[in-house]
């Protein structure tokens, strides 16, 4: 774990602070969990990933309640928040990583468009936050490599945060 990427100062970042992380992801795939076991030596910090790329993986992996998945939709903010919380109660991580978005070509509504990707970061003993980001609509691909750079940000983010705040690790 030696340059400076993101899934480099993640890893390294939970490394320092002795914790583990999982993520939960629908659109990626399973790219960002990729990443990060990527790297040599990422078994120290990553536990597990979900990949929850139906709502009944979504549901019996993570559980998310089917209520949420209804009211809101997979690619939601709730769903995200309990993406997140899902992967921090049933993994030993105490950071978590959630994405649900539309990658396209298809799929995408006025509402939900192609490019939409909503991010929920668990961090054990805080409150479970959401981020929502509408990425250009150039192409599967580009989209999918934009939600695991974002990711990986937030969470270097939020490890930071939490040090800045007073309550690290």
């Amino acid at each position: 774990m030696t340059n400076n990427d993101p899934a480099n100062a993640l890893l390294q970042a939970c490394q320092r602070r002795g914790i583990m992380l999982a993520t939960a992801e629908s659109c990626t795939g399973g790219m960002i969990i990729a990443a990060l076991t990527d790297i040599a030596g990422s078994s120290a910090v990553v536990d597990r990933g979900f990949i929850t790329y139906s709502n009944d993986a979504k549901m019996d992996m993570l559980g998310v309640s089917a209520a949420t998945l209804e009211e809101h939709g997979a690619v939601s903010r709730e769903t995200a928040i309990e993406m997140a919380k899902g992967a921090l109660a049933r993994s030993r991580a105490r950071l978590t990583l959630a994405v649900t978005g539309i990658a396209g070509p298809g799929g995408g509504s006025v509402e939900k468009p192609v490019g939409l990707v909503w991010f929920g970061v668990g961090l054990d003993g805080q409150t479970v936050t959401a981020e929502r980001r509408l990425f250009a609509d150039k192409g599967r691909d580009f989209i999918r490599r934009e939600t695991v750079r974002h990711a990986l940000e937030l969470g270097l983010r939020a490890l930071a945060q939490r040090q800045a705040d007073g309550t690290a690790p």
